[in-house]
């Protein structure tokens, strides 16, 4: 990658209904190669063709962030087979279990994890330094709309705190099951 800013690509987005997909997406950092959330998906194809199409291999990948514990963000992670595993809590590379605070941590150079418990009291949100302004990849929001109230939060209060934190700062919003945003005035906060 010839830009030191790391780049976002969204590899899927997901959604919630009759079927469920996480929101896949990958990072190409100059020191790295990150997934974030490889979850449920209609067939690993949708995640592992767009990589492909990148010019990657999932061995390529360095680094595989997951912004809770659901099965729908998490159930793809073996895909990468070289990948550390980033938490809320830890750092995981085969055999070896880091721990350490999600707060702060930076994956790779311009890619850190902010603890934004909410949805779940471990959810993460993963922010990228693009050149053009801070990308969040969070699960404080299902999709473009919100929903305004998450229904399975496990502290509503937390979930609008780490909101209003993301909205501070970011240009763009990936959120969990929906299309990347760019946030504005209707923005659930």
């Amino acid at each position: 990658m010839s830009n030191a800013s790391p780049r976002v690509h969204v590899l899927t987005s997901g959604y919630v209904g009759p079927r469920t997909a996480s929101t896949v997406s990958l990072i190409e950092a100059v020191d790295g190669l990150v997934v974030v959330d490889p979850g449920m998906v209609s067939a690993r194809s949708v995640i592992l063709d767009p990589i492909s199409a990148l010019g990657h291999v999932p061995e390529d990948v360095t680094d595989v962030v997951i912004s809770h514990h659901h099965p729908d963000h998490t159930i793809n992670i073996a895909l990468f087979p070289n990948a550390r595993v980033h938490d809320h809590w830890a750092t995981y590379e085969n055999d070896v279990w880091t721990s350490r605070p999600a707060e702060g941590f930076e994956v790779v150079d311009g890619v850190t994890l902010w603890e934004t418990p909410g949805h779940t009291p471990q959810d993460i949100t993963t922010i990228v330094e693009e050149s053009d302004g801070l990308t969040a990849l969070t699960h404080l929001w299902w999709f473009t709309a919100g929903p305004e109230e998450d229904p399975f939060a496990t502290d509503s209060g937390a979930l609008h705190e780490g909101r209003r934190r993301v909205l501070e700062t970011a240009a763009r919003i990936i959120p969990g099951h929906g299309e990347l945003f760019v946030p504005d005035e209707g923005t659930p906060r």
